[in-house]
């Protein structure tokens, strides 16, 4: 007598036990938080140039507005404070990073650091002899921020005349307005950035 054929049963793969694929995903290169360049601060610096580049006159020959306040810091007192008068005079970037921002960013230097995006900027445009672009832009619109008396052309021959008392002055009068501004005494003096400087009428 035979012995009985063993039969064997099909197996089935079910579709929930079949093993995933490994997933090979190309990571996506995320911000490094870590790294001085702040895409906002670019974005910034390139709404200003181009807004320079669209009406270079009508900018250039602007002024302050009738009645703007003078400058507290004067303009050859850069030795005072000596701490910020040497740290300008051997590495300029420093103090004009910081007064960026202090004035665009935190009055209070919340979360400033010492190599930022500004820093880094006023070093590549002094490789190429165009410092006093970035830096008559940043006092111009400290004149702007707290209606302070001036013009641009003022403002553009200072800065290449001499880059280290434009920077001195500049941190030190953005310093002592943010802090009249955190004491509240004087925030009714300022007036808004669109009636704080006058521009030339147009000819023609």
């Amino acid at each position: 007598m035979a012995a009985p054929q063993e039969q064997i049963a099909p197996v089935t793969t079910q579709p929930g036990a079949t093993p995933a694929p490994v997933a090979t995903t190309t990571a996506q290169p995320a911000h490094n938080k870590n790294s001085p360049i702040d895409q906002k601060d670019l974005d910034d610096w390139k709404l200003r140039f181009n807004d320079v580049l669209k009406r270079p006159g009508e900018v250039v020959n602007s002024k302050s507005a009738e009645g703007s306040q003078s400058w507290f810091s004067g303009f050859f007192d850069c030795f005072n404070p000596i701490d910020t008068c040497l740290i300008t005079y051997c590495l300029p970037c420093i103090t004009f990073g910081k007064t960026h921002h202090r004035i665009r960013k935190n009055g209070d230097l919340q979360g400033y650091e010492p190599i930022n995006t500004s820093c880094l900027l006023f070093c590549g445009a002094g490789c190429f002899g165009l410092h006093w672009i970035p830096l008559s832009m940043q006092r111009m619109n400290i004149r702007e921020k707290y209606n302070l008396q001036g013009s641009c052309l003022e403002d553009v021959v200072l800065s290449c005349c001499c880059h280290c008392c434009t920077m001195i002055q500049s941190d030190k009068e953005a310093e002592h307005r943010e802090e009249l501004l955190r004491n509240g005494g004087v925030q009714q003096q300022y007036q808004s950035n669109t009636n704080e400087m006058q521009y030339p009428p147009k000819t023609g």
